[in-house]
């Protein structure tokens, strides 16, 4: 059976049950008598049944509308309890919603660029309580087009129609090598020099691996990769046990990880990867928000200046 009528139906009712009048239930409800009776009437039909007898000279409850009487008070007043239980949480927990941000970022950018602005964030006194999705370039462009993550740190790739980038620096690609590798004593290191490497590269699909393959192709090198991994993590661990030397962006080598290696430009074609930040097209910042941006564009200004 279907529900048809609503909480303001039933405060219409008990008015008319309290005052014994559809004249004084309105004035009660400040609404007009008709819309009163309109109310009235819905219940009427929903429960088929007759709630008042009404003559000219008064108005008198029905078996039916006692029987509601009880039942329609005890549903209003559960409905003001769940209200007021609701506003009562929102107050007690607004401060930690305003506190909390949500960020999506390509995870070797944790250690070069959201660390230092974590930083910055602590001195100034700002308390910081961060959700960190740390995910592929695509994946952040979905997670802040979908509303996951306040905003976006990325690699510019597929991005969504509703949002909109906004450059930070550019992270060039560069070879990383173990320790004690003969290319790690070069002053340059061209693309040929690769050519008979172990080499690693990002996973197909990416947006490091698409700005690679323009490069290559660009510069007629066709390489046999030895590894295709999703992460540069993961590449670095190939690295350091010297199963091959990957091409990585230079963010990468400034990790913990990365400082056991060497890493070399790359001469002609040179490669890199746009980073900037990634937001919803006309969706309001929150003030820590805010601040976390700003701390994030002094941060890449070192970056840019290294």
């Amino acid at each position: 059976m279907r529900i048809n009528f609503d909480f303001n139906d039933l405060e219409a009712f008990l008015a008319v049950m309290e005052t014994v009048s559809f004249h004084h239930a309105a004035e009660r409800l400040n609404l007009s008598q008709s819309a009163v009776t309109r109310r009235i009437q819905k219940l009427e039909e929903t429960l088929g049944s007759v709630l008042f007898d009404r003559t000219t000279r008064a108005v008198k409850p029905t078996l039916a509308a006692k029987r509601l009487q009880a039942r329609a008070e005890a549903m209003l007043e559960s409905a003001r309890e769940t209200t007021l239980a609701m506003r009562d949480e929102s107050v007690a927990f607004a401060h930690q919603r305003g506190a909390v941000v949500t960020v999506a970022m390509i995870p070797t950018l944790v250690h070069p660029l959201l660390i230092p602005a974590l930083q910055m964030l602590h001195d100034k006194g700002l308390p910081v309580r961060l959700r960190l999705l740390d995910q592929a370039a695509n994946e952040v462009a979905e997670a802040v087009s979908r509303e996951d993550a306040d905003f976006g740190v990325c690699s510019i790739g597929l991005l969504e129609p509703n949002t909109h980038f906004e450059p930070l620096f550019d992270d060039l690609i560069v070879l990383c090598l173990p320790q004690g590798h003969h290319l790690a004593t070069k002053s340059k290191v061209t693309w040929a020099d690769i050519q008979s490497e172990s080499l690693i590269l990002p996973a197909r699909g990416t947006g490091n691996r698409l700005l690679i393959d323009e490069a290559m192709a660009r510069s007629r090198f066709t390489p046999q990769w030895a590894f295709e991994v999703g992460r540069s993590t993961t590449a670095m661990e190939l690295v350091n046990e010297g199963l091959g030397v990957a091409l990585l962006p230079r963010t990468s080598m400034l990790s913990s990880q990365g400082r056991g290696l060497v890493y070399k430009a790359l001469g002609a074609p040179v490669v890199a990867r746009p980073v900037g930040l990634l937001t919803r097209i006309s969706a309001p910042d929150t003030s820590l928000a805010q601040a976390f941006k700003s701390a994030l564009r002094e941060t890449s200004a070192a970056l840019r200046a290294s």
